[in-house]
Order: C-alpha cells, then sequence, then structure tokens
C-alpha cells in the first residue's frame, strides 16, 4: 500500500488544528476503505518524523482516531486499523440481526434471566399492574468478540418461553417471531450519558466514557406491549443514523 504520507496532505496557513487534518484525513481514508481493517500504522515518532510534525501533536491525531474506535493499540502489535463502529438505521429491528446481516459475528452473554416485580416504570410501558410480574433479561452484546453494548429487557410473563441457550444463540425478535409473535411498532427515546464503574468494566470503556442510551417499547397486535427495552452502547463503536425528508 501507498505511504500515508503520501495520501495526506497538511496545510501549515490553515486555521485548522494540525492534528485535526491528519486525524480528519486518516478518518476518511478509514472509511473509504484505503486503509482496510487490520492495516498496521507505523509508530507515531515514525510518523511524526515523516510528515515533519511535532511527536505530541502526531500522538494527538492518533488518540483522536481510537477514541473514536477507528484505531487501536495493542501491546506487541502497534496501532491497526480496526473501523469497528456500528452504523444503524433506526429501524424495528434487532442489535443482533443487525450484526449479521452486516456480516460482522454477534455473541450474546446471558448475564441474568429471572422473574422480578414490575417497577412503576416498566408497568407503565408493558400496561401491567406495578409489581406484576415480569421476566427480566440482561445480556452483553459483542460484536467480533468486541463488547458493544449492555440490554435490559422486561418480557410479559405469559408472552414467550426463553431459555438461556436460546438468548446465546439468537436475537429476542427472531424468538419472537418463531414463536409466531408479529412485531407491529415502537415507541423510541434515543440519549447518551457517562458510563458507571461497573458499565465501564463490562464494555471495555474507560471510566467515565460517554454511552447512547435507548429505551423502546414494543407493541404488537391490538397494541399488546410485548417489550420494554433499555439498552446501553459504546458511543466510540455505536451510531444510530435516520433519514429524513421534507414536508
Amino acid at each position: 500500500m501507498e505511504s500515508i504520507t503520501r495520501l495526506i496532505t497538511i496545510d501549515r496557513s490553515s486555521p485548522v488544528p494540525l492534528y485535526f487534518q491528519v486525524a480528519q484525513q486518516l478518518q476518511q481514508l478509514i472509511e473509504s476503505g484505503t486503509l482496510a481493517p487490520g492495516t498496521r500504522l507505523e509508530n507515531e515518532i515514525a510518523l511524526a518524523d515523516q510528515f515533519g510534525l511535532s511527536r505530541p501533536t502526531m500522538r494527538q491525531a492518533m488518540q483522536h482516531l481510537v477514541d473514536k474506535g477507528l484505531l487501536a493499540r495493542k501491546r506487541g502489535v502497534g496501532t491497526q486499523v480496526v473501523n469497528n463502529r456500528v452504523r444503524r438505521q433506526i429501524e424495528l429491528t434487532s442489535l443482533f440481526g443487525d450484526l449479521k446481516r452486516d456480516g460482522r459475528r454477534p455473541r450474546t452473554e446471558v448475564l441474568s434471566m429471572r422473574t422480578v416485580p414490575a417497577s412503576a416504570r416498566v408497568a407503565a410501558a408493558l400496561k401491567l399492574e406495578p409489581g406484576a410480574d415480569t421476566v427480566a433479561l440482561r445480556r452483553l452484546r459483542y460484536a467480533d468478540d468486541e463488547p458493544i453494548a449492555v440490554m435490559e429487557n422486561h418480557l410479559p410473563t405469559d408472552l414467550l418461553g426463553l431459555t438461556e441457550e436460546e438468548l446465546t444463540g439468537h436475537g429476542l425478535y427472531e424468538l419472537f417471531r418463531r414463536a409466531g409473535i408479529s412485531l407491529r411498532t415502537a415507541d423510541q427515546t434515543i440519549g447518551a450519558r457517562r458510563a458507571t464503574a461497573a458499565e465501564s468494566r463490562l464494555l471495555g470503556e474507560s471510566r467515565g466514557g460517554t454511552l447512547l442510551t435507548m429505551e423502546r417499547t414494543v407493541l404488537g397486535d391490538a397494541g399488546r406491549p410485548l417489550e420494554f427495552g433499555s439498552h446501553l452502547y459504546r458511543a466510540s463503536r455505536y451510531s444510530f443514523e435516520m433519514t429524513l425528508t421534507a414536508r
């Protein structure tokens, strides 16, 4: 592959910081496929010398892309292109199915599956009496062996018989459909917040890193609530996308 120093142009008269010029052009090379996942980059000292930049400037450019999930530093390997960001259209689909469709390898670790009384919030979403029993699921979802999301879901107890084995190998919506349950519509809210220490450990994020939040209530036939989900996604590895049309 052609040296990246021949693919990146630095304008020293530009008001754009030098580190950002390098980072932005490197990102374009990664997202266009010019730098494919697995590509190793030279070390920061060598790159700084080639670009004629200070080492702190080059380090800042590389760290910017590490924070965005486009580069990864691995001991004994160096810095590699990863581009493991999951871009997901806002549709009534499951993360498991979306990953499979995009050629990623989804894997699920079931953290807990138990029957618990519904909180006021869950009861309102599922149209149950407060304190009514619900099936509560908590799962850690991986993409290509990298943790990407923590998912909590509550279901009415009379809706679907589930086993840990089924949840490990299949997405929840796939299991609904296998049981003949149709998904019709959903109400969804997206936000963001800082990760707790426990969440950071589960997801491999730095403490206090940014997480995307998603709450969704899925409705089936006759408007019956089927599940209430509260999910956390790594903002460095995940984004929601949508298409807007003018009215």
